[in-house]
This record gives structure tokens, sequence and C-alpha cells, in this order.
């Protein structure tokens, strides 16, 4: 059951002029967060990258270490 605090937050985004590209992330982080999931010194990697169509879902987000994932990135 939604408290409406998240549609709010997505409401300022959007107003702030975030892209959908960091809304997207965002999600991924408040997903990590809401499990209790300790994302301290690693990075959110999406499999399906976000800019080919990826979503922040279970199946399609991990965490790496940040070198392995930015070396991946290239």
């Amino acid at each position: 059951m939604s408290d409406g605090k998240w549609e709010r937050k997505y409401r300022l985004q959007k107003a702030s002029g975030e892209t959908k590209d960091q809304i997207e992330r965002q999600r991924a982080r408040r997903m990590y967060d809401r499990e209790g999931i300790d994302r301290e010194g690693k990075h959110i990697d999406h499999k399906v990258p976000i800019r080919k169509g990826g979503k922040s879902t279970k199946g399609n987000v991990r965490l790496r270490d940040p070198k392995e994932n930015m070396r991946d990135k290239g």
C-alpha cells in the first residue's frame, strides 16, 4: 500500500528537471535501501543499461565493486 511519499518525491524530481535516467537510478537506490541492504562502497549496476531500456527491477540490478563496474562501462 502506497503512502504517497514516493509519488511526491517523483513529482519533485520531475519538476526539478532530473532526467529519466537519474530518476531510474534513484529508484534502484531506494529499492536497496528499503530492503536494508548495505550498498556502501559499491555501485549499483544495471545488467541491461538504462540507456538501452533497462529498468530498476530485482532481476536487472546488482551490487558490484566500483572498479569492476567502471571497467565494464568502456
